[in-house]
């Protein structure tokens, strides 16, 4: 937790933007697994960290603006607890460290909430990711599952964007802190892995080394040969000799802040010709979204900047051909680059998803329908303290180069038969965190993750 101040002084914000009604933040519940008291890893909401700081299962907090009353809703531990779990603070104590003064039962909350309710007050609250916050939200507000969505306020989710997307200066030093964290398990990947290994020992010792910190992953780990699907968790193949190794992994320490990069890799000491051809085209991109990052400019500058690079190297190596700012716009070099180049991250790795892209990566304007574009998480203007990932990358996704090809499309841009000589290569992604700031972009961490083909070799054979 920060110091008490920092939570008062970002509620009174909160209120000061809400300006009528009530507030209401749901903390998350414990979730078991496969019958009670085995559960997950508990996570607390991140909107809740927030605002209270309070890392602690079966809360709920209202901030009555009108009357500029805070009280958290919970339960003291049993003896029948404490038995299993040792001493624990009361839910007081715990409270007074967010600054909150005033604490009442869990059961407390639906005679509040109907109150205001039958007094026509509005009460405000963020959509649920979890069913068991829909469910209390039916209880506590009278509202049918199916309609929850939309009736959550798009007032306080601005607000909270607003407020959570520029990251202070202390949120800044946990924040790197993370990405110090994330690099040490990158550059062990790098080191451990070899020919007859599984994927599955590599994601063990990147996991080792968030555990032995004393800190969480913020994602599940992608630990992967096949770097061409994009969100691979699955860790069951053997490495052999030829591979590449796709790691996109990151920190989430004690603070909840998260780190969060990706980098490819030989499973031999060194590249083969083919993957530094590529990787290093792959590095191109990546320094060209660097390049485009600009105060106040769109985001998505950056991830056309490497669009652009991708597509012009492919027409280099005699993949594409035609105009390449027609092959972009037409969206063309999606079949390399499927996805964004980037995302918001913080308290959550994609932070605030919960809170919906068009308002945390569009400020409410549309996204694009077109493929590859439309998975473009965060495209708005940079302000300083935005602190987001870069992470264009390569991808040769069989599938989806069959499916083009057989349907003709965008085929003024294609040489297939060049194209297929690339059909097992995989996939490569290089991936930093950057924050902005009124001079400029700047890569957070005190440490660098080896990135050029000669760092990522010297690793490789150390």
């Amino acid at each position: 937790m920060f110091n008490k101040d920092t939570y008062i002084q970002r509620r009174k914000t909160l209120t000061e933007k809400i300006g009528s009604g009530l507030i209401l933040l749901l903390g998350n519940n414990e979730s078991s697994m496969n019958y009670t008291d085995n559960t997950y890893h508990f996570r607390q909401d991140s909107s809740f960290l927030y605002y209270f700081g309070i890392d602690f299962p079966g809360l709920a907090a209202v901030i009555d603006v009108d009357n500029r009353q805070e009280i958290i809703f919970g339960n003291d531990y049993t003896i029948d607890d404490i038995v299993w779990m040792g001493p624990q603070p009361t839910i007081t104590e715990r409270v007074s460290l967010g600054g909150i003064n005033k604490s009442l039962p869990v059961s407390e909350l639906p005679k509040m909430l109907h109150e205001a309710q039958k007094k026509g007050r509005e009460v405000h609250f963020l959509p649920p990711y979890r069913p068991e916050n829909k469910l209390k939200l039916q209880q506590l507000l009278f509202l049918h599952p199916e309609v929850i969505q939309t009736k959550a306020s798009l007032k306080l989710i601005r607000a909270v964007v607003s407020q959570r997307e520029i990251k202070s200066d202390e949120e800044i030093i946990e924040i790197e802190k993370a990405v110090d964290l994330t690099v040490d398990m990158h550059v062990a990947a790098m080191q451990f892995v070899r020919p007859g290994m599984t994927e599955a020992q590599v994601a063990a010792r990147v996991y080792e080394i968030a555990l032995a910190a004393n800190s969480e992953i913020s994602f599940p780990i992608i630990a992967t040969k096949n770097g061409q699907t994009l969100h691979n968790h699955y860790h069951g193949n053997g490495l052999k000799s030829g591979d590449l190794f796709l790691l996109d992994a990151g920190a989430e320490i004690e603070s909840h802040y998260a780190g969060d990069l990706s980098s490819t890799f030989p499973v031999d000491a060194t590249f083969s010709p083919q993957q530094k051809l590529i990787y290093e085209i792959s590095l191109q991109a990546h320094q060209a979204a660097i390049d485009a990052l600009t105060l106040n400019a769109p985001f998505r500058n950056a991830h056309l900047a490497a669009c652009r690079s991708i597509a012009g190297n492919m027409k280099e190596l005699g993949l594409m051909k035609g105009n390449i700012d027609d092959a972009v716009a037409q969206g063309a070099h999606a079949l390399f680059l499927p996805c964004g180049t980037g995302h918001m991250m913080g308290l959550d790795v994609h932070d605030m998803e919960d809170l919906g892209e068009v308002w945390v990566g569009y400020d409410g304007e549309p996204k694009s329908t077109q493929f590859g574009l439309k998975s473009l998480r965060f495209a708005k203007a940079l302000k300083p303290g935005h602190v987001f990932t870069i992470e264009p990358g390569i991808y040769f996704i069989p599938e989806l180069m069959d499916k083009w090809q057989s349907e003709g499309h965008l085929n003024d841009f294609f040489n297939w038969t060049e194209i297929e000589k690339y059909r097992n290569f995989g996939g490569i992604r290089n991936e930093e965190d950057y924050m902005m700031t009124e001079n400029g972009a700047r890569r957070l961490g005190t440490k660098v993750k080896p990135k050029t083909v000669e760092e990522v070799e010297a690793v490789r054979k150390s």
